[in-house]
This record gives structure tokens, sequence and C-alpha cells, in this order.
């Protein structure tokens, strides 16, 4: 009996060549991936990172006999919590049998490029991000009062209140430039006092392009939402990710698709003599914003955008904190979901929202940690939260 090498036998040497290829790739098709911090792979779903939340202060003694102060430090918890992204393309064997390529190698590539789009649209502008992550970077920015108006000129840019002043003013230094392509003609045309342009090339640096040194990238992926914004500069090093696993791919010969939303099935391979390329990635990211000396609170972020030129809308959600006896009060940290404010006066803290459901804490010294949710849905969203007897 004669023998050959079927499909079935060399089923393993396809996969891993695919598994390289993609694995490899995905993250240079990616301009979070390429410009965050890749930290080693999560062993669960969900990974904590101690972040420096309070710093040690030192006081001056007066007097030969004057008391020496005390002063404390502290951390919090951030959390990497891994979100799924997976894609299979189905392909009938008969195409794949007359065609003159390799349809899986053409298809692998553009695998790469979607899962670059979705991890970009998701962590820098919150679009179709998993419920478990934490606020994009759009979001934490206007939180921060980091949205700077005016389109694309000197002082919208580099001007004392600019997007670079921005991230500056807490603490950081710009280390590298995301906009939109369309960006790139506003950006060739703007010159510095002594008519400069301060849009150069360096064939020298990360990119092409910088801006007051800071490489800019302009991805080609089709992430960028020039809905929301023009450009967003920030310390990329202070964003950080982690793939909870590999990326896993495999080749289905039998099984069915079904629609997700009817549960219809779509395609049964095996009836329909077809193979289908199913890849699978589950990643998380945070952006952890340790307290530092010009941010202690961490009220502020490393990151800042200019807006689109119709800025996108957003809602009001004022929270009103209380001790149980109704008295407003002042300084309770409230967090909307990565975004970080303190109350004033009036025991309120006021955030700026797009529509959504954002989950939230407020902890505030002597009470315990209250939390919740709040939901955005085209309006003001007020929420009063109301502590129970003090600890």
């Amino acid at each position: 009996m004669a023998n050959a090498i079927d499909r079935m036998q060399a089923e393993a040497l396809i996969q891993t060549q695919i598994l390289n290829t993609i694995f490899q790739d995905a993250p240079k098709s990616s301009v979070v991936m390429q410009l965050g911090r890749r930290l080693p792979n999560m062993t669960s779903k969900q990974t904590k990172i101690p972040v420096l939340d309070m710093l040690p202060l030192a006081y001056w003694v007066n007097g030969d006999t004057g008391y020496k102060q005390t002063s404390a430090q502290a951390w919090d918890g951030v959390y990497l919590t891994a979100g799924e992204l997976a894609v299979i393309v189905p392909i009938p064997e008969a195409v794949v049998a007359d065609a003159s390529f390799d349809i899986i190698g053409q298809v692998t590539p553009r695998v790469n490029e979607a899962i670059g789009m979705m991890v970009d649209q998701a962590v820098i502008f919150g679009v179709n991000r998993p419920v478990e992550w934490q606020n994009d970077l759009v979001t934490a920015a206007r939180q921060a009062g980091n949205n700077v108006s005016g389109g694309i000129t000197y002082d919208s840019l580099l001007g004392a209140d600019g997007l670079f002043s921005k991230v500056e003013q807490a603490g950081y230094t710009v280390d590298g430039v995301v906009a939109s392509m369309h960006s790139r003609g506003a950006l060739r045309g703007i010159k510095d006092d002594v008519n400069r342009p301060i849009f150069v090339s360096d064939m020298q640096g990360a990119t092409r392009y910088a801006l007051d040194g800071a490489p800019l990238y302009f991805p080609e992926n089709g992430s960028f939402d020039t809905s929301v914004v023009q450009m967003v500069a920030g310390n990329w090093n202070q964003l950080v990710w982690s793939i909870r696993q590999d990326i896993t791919t495999k080749i289905l010969t039998e099984g069915v698709i079904q629609d997700p939303t009817t549960k219809d099935i779509v395609y049964n391979l095996a009836q329909q003599d077809m193979v289908a390329l199913r890849v699978v990635l589950r990643m998380g990211w945070a952006l952890p914003n340790p307290a530092t000396r010009l941010n202690p609170d961490r009220t502020n972020v490393p990151f800042a955008y200019i807006e689109a030129a119709t800025p996108v809308t957003t809602y009001a959600a004022t929270f009103t904190v209380q001790n149980n006896g109704g008295t407003a009060v002042e300084g309770a940290r409230v967090n909307v979901n990565g975004s970080v404010l303190k109350t004033n006066a009036s025991g309120q803290a006021v955030f700026n929202l797009r529509n959504g459901t954002y989950p939230y804490t407020v902890k505030a010294a002597g009470y315990r940690t209250m939390t919740g949710e709040v939901t955005v849905n085209g309006a003001a969203a007020p929420v009063t939260v109301k502590f129970p007897a003090t600890e």
C-alpha cells in the first residue's frame, strides 16, 4: 500500500509555522505593543502590580530640642486583567487546492494587522475594549484635564499649556507621539519663532519623523480614530502590557461555526469540505501611574491629546461623597475605572465621560471603601456616595 503525507499528518508542522509568524509579527502591527513596556507573561487571568500610592515627607526641626515629625509611605494595587481577542477565518478546501499561492500565508499578515488594530483601538480610544480593562488613554487624559483644543498649531503642541507641557506637568517627558495620517499635512506647515519647521525627519531616530525630539508614529493599521483625537502624546514607558498565554493558532477541519448573534450554524466544516484558521490572543494592560513628587495624589496621568476638530461629546458624572450624617467629605479619592480625582470642599468630584458603564471605588481615611458602578447614557449622571459610620 502506497504511503503519503496527508493534511492530518502535517497539521502540527503547519500550526507551528503560523504560530511563530503571528506571535512575532503581531506586536509589530500594534503601536501600543511597540511603545509600551512588556511584562513577563501573566500566570493567571489577573495580575496585581504594587504601585507607589503615597510618598513620605521630611520636615525641618526647629531648635535644638524640636520634635521630629513622622511620615509614611503607602502602596496600592493595580490589576492587569486578561481580555480575549480571537478570529476564525473559514476557507473552502477546494479554494485552497485550486489556488496558485499559499492562502494561509496571505491571510496571516492580515490577521497580524487586525490584532494590532484592535489592541490599539481598545487601549488608546476604548473602542470595543473588554469590560475587565481600565479606562482607555483618551478617557484617562480627559479626567486629568490633559485635553488640548485649537487644532494642530505650535502653541497647542509645544506651548506653555500645550500637548507636551500637559505630560510634563505630570512629571514625565514625552517619549512618543501617535498621530493620524491626516495630521501630517498640518504638521509640515508649522514653524517655530525663527521660522524653522518643528516637524522634521530623523534618519537616526526610532522613526523617520520626530517632534521636539520625540519619535512620531502614524499607525497604518486603521486604528486611529480621528473623530475622537488628532494626536496622542505621552510617556509610553509607563504603559505596561502582558500576554496571558502565547498566541495560539489551530487549523480546524471539523466542527461548526455559528453566528454570534442568532446562534444559527453558518458553516459545517466537515460537511462543506472547509478548513478554518483560528487565532486566539489573551492579553492585559495597565497604566499604573505611581505617585511622584509632581503628581503625589496620582490625579494626573503621563498622557495628553489634541481634540478632534469637533470635540467628542462627554457627560458630567458628578460624585458627591458624604459621611453617614450627610456632611461632605473633602479629600476622598474617587477612582472611576482607573481615573482618579479627589473631592473638593463640597465633597464633589466631576468626571467627564463618554457613554458607557464604569466601575468606581471611593476611599477616605477612617471610612470603609465604597464600590459601585455609574452608567452614562447621553446625559449627566449624578452619584451620591454615603459612607457608613466611621471605623
